[in-house]
């Protein structure tokens, strides 16, 4: 089967720590998926990410008034701070975090959302941990949030610095490459596997 489904970065993530390891800065990649007629938005990013993806929403030729999905990898705030940007869009994130909003959509095992888009559970560095994974011109692409933050994570099999179990994050970073040729991770560049 062809898909015919279209990803476009809207803006790309950075994370900054220091010596320590502590975080200095975090702001998540942010993915426009076009599919089956709907606009599908992956990550919100923060506040300070707005100016950027309302730029990249004019280059593309979208509104994001029409956007008619947000989905959350995680509901960490680097990932869900700019939600209200997006009036008009369900949105839906996996089950395990204590502090969902009312009206979110909670899914509790990997579901299609639209053809050739699946919600993929991927726990480790969160409980309610997932990707998205996207077939599309020819390639299959993997949208990771901090299952995999950075490609380092995904070339050295290390897990996300915060995590809740190694274990289960070398897992999620296994189902991951095994499906993806193009990972899009939590933040960073996208890259291709190799596969």
């Amino acid at each position: 089967m062809v898909f015919m489904n279209q990803l476009d970065v809207l803006v790309i993530g950075n994370l900054k720590r220091s010596e320590d390891g502590s975080i200095l800065d975090a702001n998540s990649t942010s993915t426009l998926i076009k599919a089956d007629g709907r606009l599908i938005v992956v990550d919100t990013s923060t506040v300070r990410m707005r100016p950027a993806i309302k730029v990249s929403f004019k280059q593309i030729g979208v509104f994001m008034k029409d956007v008619d999905t947000v989905i959350l990898t995680h509901m960490h705030h680097d990932h869900a701070e700019n939600t209200d940007l997006y009036p008009n869009a369900e949105v839906y994130v996996h089950s395990g975090d204590e502090n969902i909003p009312s009206g979110y959509n909670v899914v509790d095992s990997d579901t299609e959302i639209a053809d050739g888009v699946r919600l993929v559970h991927t726990p480790g560095h969160t409980l309610d941990s997932m990707s998205v994974f996207v077939h599309g011109d020819g390639m299959r692409y993997a949208i990771a949030g901090d299952a995999i933050p950075l490609k380092d994570n995904c070339t050295k099999m290390l897990p996300p610095a915060v995590n809740i179990s190694k274990e289960l994050s070398i897992k999620s970073i296994k189902t991951i490459t095994n499906f993806a040729d193009v990972i899009i991770p939590g933040h960073g560049q996208p890259f291709m596997t190799g596969r």
